[in-house]
């Protein structure tokens, strides 16, 4: 049989993590990496019908010279890794395996190589570190005393992109979560949206992500807050407890708000695993229907979704649904005239 990535990757003096890098980053076991590699399972978190992974390789005596690599695998349409992207990395790897820059080497000029976006790259680095157990990055000193609120309330726009992640990713120690929690609903709008969507890949704590949803309810009350302020609010709850988060998408749905683009996209990309539950579910398309995201995002948020095995049932059963409104069938008729497929091929 052939290599498999997993196994070409650990050896005597390498440890690897696995992560998925598509919706938020979540650890992913090497155990279930490999059932994937094996087409023994469809990969568990597809986003835009790939599979999004980072790599972290390193040394246990020489953790400051770890490796980095973020791949970008198709899948078929039932979410099974189509192999030969697979053979293509392992061939590359192998081809390299005689040179001493073998991994470094190996994905220069890869196909499926992809360059996270600035926040996921920064929340990845927190990441490692914290995996690694290596120090945090200068500028995480500076977030920390403004949010215990030993600097100027003004300093805030000194504040590193990469010190806010390595917060974010530690706030499980020290005081952390608490002086988050004390300073949150003061924080200026900016930094407020900059740390609620890198909360994404973090799992707040039971009071923090309270206060979280808390902040978003009142906000969802007023009718000039910015839609993307809502959108990171929603992002800022998806890690953490389910009932929390549900309730405070319940509300977000019943507001004026869940027919902005940015908002229910949003939910829709976050929050996934709360719209299996069918009320909500039927609410969600009604309102994507309805919404400004149009047929085009309509389209393309329900092609995304319908990915997930376990959603892809449930949306189509609230397609059949005889209480759908007029302007529901309609989205649904234009979506299906377009020649998409809801039958999806059998493996």
């Amino acid at each position: 049989m052939e290599k498999l990535l997993t196994q070409l990757l650990q050896h005597d003096d390498n440890r690897l993590r696995i992560f998925d890098m598509g919706r938020r980053i979540s650890k992913l076991s090497i155990d279930t990496f490999t059932q994937v590699e094996q087409n023994r399972i469809p990969y568990p978190l597809p986003f835009l019908h790939h599979a999004w992974v980072g790599l972290l390789l390193w040394n246990p005596s020489a953790k400051d010279q770890n490796l980095i690599w973020f791949l970008k695998l198709p899948l078929d349409e039932q979410g099974y890794l189509i192999q030969a992207a697979r053979d293509d990395i392992v061939n590359r790897l192998l081809q390299n395996a005689i040179d001493p820059q073998a991994e470094q080497d190996a994905l220069k000029d890869n196909p499926f190589a992809f360059t996270p976006d600035q926040e996921k790259m920064a929340s990845f680095h927190a990441l490692a570190s914290c995996t690694l157990k290596t120090p945090a990055s200068r500028y995480y000193e500076d977030v920390q005393q403004y949010l215990a609120g030993q600097l100027e309330s003004d300093y805030w726009s000194n504040l590193g992109l990469q010190g806010l992640a390595d917060f974010v990713m530690r706030l499980d120690q020290g005081d952390n979560a608490l002086h988050l929690r004390k300073r949150l609903t003061q924080l200026p709008e900016p930094l407020l949206l900059m740390l609620a969507r890198l909360l994404e890949h973090a799992q707040p704590n039971a009071a923090l992500q309270q206060q979280l949803a808390d902040l978003l309810l009142q906000l969802l009350q007023q009718s000039d807050t910015p839609p993307e302020l809502i959108a990171a609010l929603i992002r800022s709850l998806c890690g953490g407890r389910d009932k929390i988060r549900d309730q405070a998408m319940d509300a977000v749905l019943a507001s004026p708000y869940s027919l902005e683009a940015e908002v229910i996209v949003a939910l829709a990309t976050r929050c996934h695993k709360c719209l299996e539950e069918p009320q909500r579910l039927q609410l969600f398309l009604e309102q994507l229907a309805a919404g400004k995201a149009g047929q085009l995002g309509f389209n393309r948020i329900l092609s995304d979704l319908m990915f997930l095995a376990d959603l892809r049932p449930r949306i189509l059963e609230a397609f059949r649904d005889p209480k759908r409104s007029d302007t529901l069938s309609r989205a649904i008729g234009e979506m299906l005239g377009s020649g998409f497929s809801t039958t999806g091929h059998t493996h």
